[in-house]
């Protein structure tokens, strides 16, 4: 590892080490990661833009690396690929957003010992009075990002419902999954969508692990 440089493409060779230092635990993740990005009900294509806009909510450098190039080959256009790494953009920016009828209940004081329900995510609106101008940018963002594009609304609904299940934001979930069904998405799809997410949020966690590697050695 050369003094200071904490990510360089080359590290992310030292991962196949874990084979040797969790065998069992990298055997299975590594069946998991290939069962999922098989094409299924969705396509190899839209599995790899999913992969690209969850990788940019976990902040992975590896991810994005890998993920870009599997994408690429799999036929996506850098227009696609723009418009799926501005869906997650939306979804993260939305999930802060979504969690903040969280910190209204709190600064209310309000009573109620359930932390999350349905309701609570009518207090949005209420930003639009606290900080308008914001809100309503946020809002023609949050827009713009799903509608359809070289992406149709389905696949972009289907990557913020993988992106959302990133962010971990129940509302966001709720919404966008719905907005899936509504654009024609099936429970085979939304299932396979989720578990792109989850393949890349272990696998995030895993790529960092180089880091790990290069720290325990230094």
């Amino acid at each position: 590892m050369e003094e200071g440089i904490l990510y360089k493409k080359e590290y992310f060779t030292r991962l196949e080490e874990f084979a040797s230092l969790a065998p069992e635990a990298f055997r299975t993740f590594i069946a998991f990661d290939q069962q999922v990005m098989e094409s299924g009900s969705l396509d190899l294509k839209l599995k790899e833009l999913a992969a690209i806009a969850v990788a940019h909510t976990t902040g992975c450098p590896y991810c994005i690396e890998l993920h870009v190039g599997n994408a690429k080959a799999a036929g996506a256009s850098k227009e696609e690929m723009g418009e799926a790494i501005l869906t997650a953009a939306a979804l993260k920016a939305g999930s802060a957003l979504a969690h903040g009828v969280n910190a209204l209940n709190a600064y209310d004081e309000k009573e109620d010992d359930i932390l999350y329900k349905k309701e609570y995510f009518n207090r949005l609106s209420e930003f639009s009075k606290l900080v308008p101008a914001a809100f309503q940018s946020f809002a023609a963002f949050d827009a713009e990002a799903v509608k359809g594009g070289t992406l149709s609304v389905k696949e972009k609904e289907l990557i913020a419902v993988a992106t959302a299940h990133t962010t971990g934001c129940p509302y966001c979930i709720e919404v966008h999954t719905k907005a899936a069904k509504a654009a024609g998405a099936s429970m085979e799809d939304t299932a396979e969508i989720i578990m792109v997410a989850a393949a890349l949020k272990a696998g995030s966690a895993l790529a960092h692990g180089v880091n790990a590697l290069n720290a325990y050695d230094s």
